[in-house]
This record gives structure tokens, sequence and C-alpha cells, in this order.
């Protein structure tokens, strides 16, 4: 059966690990293995927090869990607790970074476990300030933005991004005001990118089909994952252990 030629009961977890198998056959991570980019990255959002919590136990082993969650006054202690988790069912755990806080308490979970840091469009602007060096970081991490235009795209390579998170393909309900890219132009971005791209917003399983050869490397999603999970599963995450 061809790849995502149809959704046939398939998972949006199982849809993207098709999807990146395809994208990453036609891309490399620089300098670093193919295998390390998760075909799934499930955002943890205040938005939808809860459901994203509980969307955790459909992720096969090597995706990802990207916690942003900014506002969130918990938000470092259930990241020690995102990490336990993560370890216990073969996931990985990214850290968004808003400010350079963000970024040392990433540095201070380090690894194993923490796979990587995420940063915001907004501070691609000013990388130095919000990230300083790279050689900071440990060799094994990678490093995601988001980005909304081609412009964004070329500047996040430039940085040394390994992957961008291009959105949004579809109208999503947490930013209803913005324009999607629709999945004909976001292909044309993903193809012509100067780095892997992730396809991010709007995105479920009715809809993932759509973007089978558009060259993405994998599905990101806030709620695409969650609302597959009805009724809800109740997820216990451990309590950490430092």
């Amino acid at each position: 059966m061809a790849l995502l030629s149809g959704t046939g009961g398939q998972s949006l977890a199982s849809l993207s690990a098709a999807l990146s198998r395809r994208g990453q056959k036609q891309r490399g991570l620089r300098g670093l293995p193919e295998t390390i980019l998760p075909g799934a990255v499930l955002i943890v959002d205040e938005k939808c927090r809860a459901e994203s919590l509980a969307a955790i136990p459909a992720l096969s082993r090597g995706s990802a869990v990207l916690l942003r969650d900014y506002h969130n006054p918990r938000r470092r202690p259930l990241a020690r607790e995102l990490l336990t988790l993560c370890r216990q069912r073969g996931l990985r755990l990214i850290m968004a970074a808003a400010t350079r806080e963000d970024v040392g308490f990433a540095l201070h979970l380090g690894v194993p476990g923490i796979c990587g840091l995420h940063l915001p469009q907004a501070a691609l602007s000013a990388p130095a300030r919000m990230i300083g060096s790279l050689r900071r970081f440990p060799p094994q991490w990678i490093l995601t933005a988001s980005v909304h235009s081609r412009a964004a795209l070329e500047t996040a390579s430039r940085l040394g991004v390994h992957a961008a998170l291009l959105s949004p393909v579809f109208p999503t309900t947490s930013h209803p005001g913005r324009d999607a890219l629709g999945p004909l132009r976001f292909s044309l971005l993903a193809r012509s990118a100067p780095l892997p791209v992730y396809a991010l917003g709007g995105i479920h399983a009715g809809n993932a089909r759509r973007l089978a050869h558009s060259g993405a490397v994998g599905i990101a999603a806030i709620e695409g994952f969650a609302l597959e999970r009805a009724p809800l599963e109740r997820v216990a995450i451990p309590p950490s252990s430092s």
C-alpha cells in the first residue's frame, strides 16, 4: 500500500512515522545520524496540557515530547517528571526555551533524557543573547526552532538549527486568526528549505495523508495526538529522583 494513501484507521503517530521514513530518506541531519530526528513530536502547552499528557502512551519509542508550557508555575517540576516518564517509555524530551534561564535549566537537566532544545521564532533574531554559543550544548542534542516563513527557515539554517517546525499547515484552534499555509505552500517551502522541516498546525489523522509527498521529516502537533485519546487516558507521571 502506498505511503499515507489512506488513513485506514491509522493513528497520527503511525502516520507520522511513515512520513518520517520517507522524508528522512531524502535528508540527513548535519553531522548526525538521520535516526536522531524523531518522526513524531508531541507538544505540551498550556492550551492543551492535560490532553497532551494523556496522549503520551500513543507515541512510539523514539518519538519526542516538546515541553513549551512557558507560563506554568510548575514548569520545572513538570519537566523533571516528564524526563522520568520519557526515559521509561523510550521517548525523547525537547525543552523549549523562551529565556536564557530556560536554556540554563535545560542544560542543568542534561543527558541522558533531554535530547535537544527548541527556540521560538522570535529568538532567531537575537540568538547570541538567547542561547550563546552552540558549543555549550552536548554534541548529541538537536536544536529545533519554530518558523512561519521562508526567511525564518533561512535564518534558522544559518544559525545552525538542525530542524524547523513550520506552521501553521492547516487552520488551528490555538491561533484562529493566522492564515494557514496549506499543504501545497507547505510542500514548496519544505522541499526548498535548507534544513529538515516538520509539519505543525492543525494536523490530525484525517488530513495527515495530504502531506505524504511534502518533504516533511515528521509531524509535530499539540492537539492532533490528544484528539485520538477519547476517552482520555490518565497518565501517572512518576516523581523525579532529582
